[in-house]
């Protein structure tokens, strides 16, 4: 239930700190990951004969993508007749192949997101033209996560300006932080710099990056006021502190442990959300603080599976790239699915009542999706395992990655044509 932010209310206590909150979050959360157990209940299986329809349907929705794309839409009309047309066969794909009603269809393709996807990626290459599609839609991701928090918590969904700030933020400074022709005394004065910015001191940029990154902390700041909204700041000072303690510990060239690692990755992910939840509320109560912290670490586990070879050969020790190809990922896996399973469990008391269709759809499309994200890495796997998992997939693993390598061949024409959607 989301509790009462009327900013005209009567003074009552201080919001709650952030800064402090962040250790015990992180803590609580690497001991319920650090407890022995078995997988979890992930729900439904699949029969075989029940996966045919579910992998036709997904074939031809990824077929008629793939058309559009050999097609660009030049003219406004056509770019709507185009855009139409994928929104029509997702929906059957989705009614088909993932069991979705219209109270799930409605509340995605009529709820604003893609109005706010559109508006984001336009405004994006405004704010700087050489940036590249795919940090957009990186960075898109994010508004999706912010306007999902938006309709949980009863606020319209829409683009801010906050928003749009903060989903370009971290592409931008993990591209600087990432860039092999940075030297590390710069990274760490820049580390420095960004770090007094978001304290609110009047500092200047190093460079022409670092002017872009401040003015999205500028941008933040013309929508949320320090005094009254103080959460937005230390969430983003929190967030940054563990991105610094993220890259400078899993680079390290000494062993990570599990635990070690599994508490970078879970503070990375908890702020991460966490900032997302401040800027679409303003203001976070003890019980919204708590479940989004967990959310976030769940989205970012994921994250470090789907990443797990990128990671590895980049030399980050992730919970995943760590023991990838030293032993099976069976164990580490199924303790993801026990922190997220419980992390889900909070669901039922976050937001507003009428937001039940996405909690229902962030809970079966997060299991599903980390059953659907080990099946693409089967070899890093026991074989025992990836059958007991397949059992819960909607889709064949073998058919599955088959359609997804046939979407990576086509990234780029695929990502030309949703960037032509975000035209005026």
């Amino acid at each position: 239930m989301v509790e009462d932010h009327d900013e005209a209310a009567a003074p009552g206590p201080p919001p709650p700190s952030l800064v402090s909150a962040v250790p015990g979050l992180t803590g609580r959360l690497a001991a319920l990951w650090l407890e022995d157990g078995g997988r979890p209940d992930l729900g439904r299986t699949f029969a075989g004969r029940e996966r045919k329809p579910r992998e036709k349907a997904l074939a031809v929705f990824l077929d008629a993508v793939l058309a559009e794309t050999k097609r660009p839409p030049l003219a406004p009309t056509d770019r709507e007749a185009a855009q139409r047309r994928i929104f029509e066969a997702f929906e059957r794909f989705a009614r088909t192949a993932l069991d979705w009603e219209d109270r799930h269809i409605d509340i995605l393709l009529s709820g604003g997101f893609g109005r706010a996807a559109n508006e984001f990626v336009r405004k994006a290459k405004d704010f700087d033209a050489a940036l590249r599609s795919q940090d957009i839609f990186q960075a898109c991701r994010n508004v999706w996560v912010a306007n999902g928090l938006q309709r949980l918590l009863g606020r319209p969904v829409r683009l801010t300006p906050a928003i749009f700030a903060y989903s370009l933020l971290y592409p931008y400074t993990d591209n600087y932080l990432d860039d092999p022709e940075t030297g590390e005394e710069t990274k760490r004065s820049f580390n420095g710099r960004l770090r007094s910015r978001l304290e609110g001191r009047e500092v200047g940029p190093g460079n022409g990056r670092e002017r872009r990154i401040f003015d999205l902390v500028a941008m933040i700041e013309t929508e949320h006021d320090r005094a009254r909204h103080p959460q937005v700041f230390e969430s983003l000072l929190a967030i940054h502190e563990s991105q610094v303690k993220s890259l400078g510990l899993l680079r390290s060239d000494r062993p990570v442990g599990e635990a070690e690692a599994v508490k970078i990755g879970l503070e990375k992910g908890g702020t991460s959300v966490l900032a997302d939840g401040c800027l679409a509320a303003g203001l976070l109560a003890p019980g919204e603080i708590a479940f989004l912290f967990g959310f976030g670490a769940f989205l970012q586990l994921m994250d470090d599976l789907e990443d797990v070879e990128e990671d590895g050969r980049a030399g980050l020790q992730t919970v995943f790239s760590r023991s990838a190809g030293r032993e099976p990922l069976d164990a580490v896996t199924d303790r993801t699915f026990r922190l997220g399973v419980a992390v889900l469990g909070g669901l039922d008391g976050f937001g507003v009542p009428d937001a039940e269709p996405l909690r229902e759809l962030i809970r079966s499309s997060l299991v599903q999706g980390l059953v659907m994200s080990a099946g693409r890495f089967g070899r890093l796997y026991s074989r025992a395992y990836l059958r007991a998992l397949e059992a819960h997939a909607p889709f064949r693993f073998s058919f599955h990655n088959r359609e997804r390598r046939k979407l990576t061949r086509r990234r780029a024409a695929i990502g030309r044509l949703f960037e032509s959607f975000a035209k005026a």
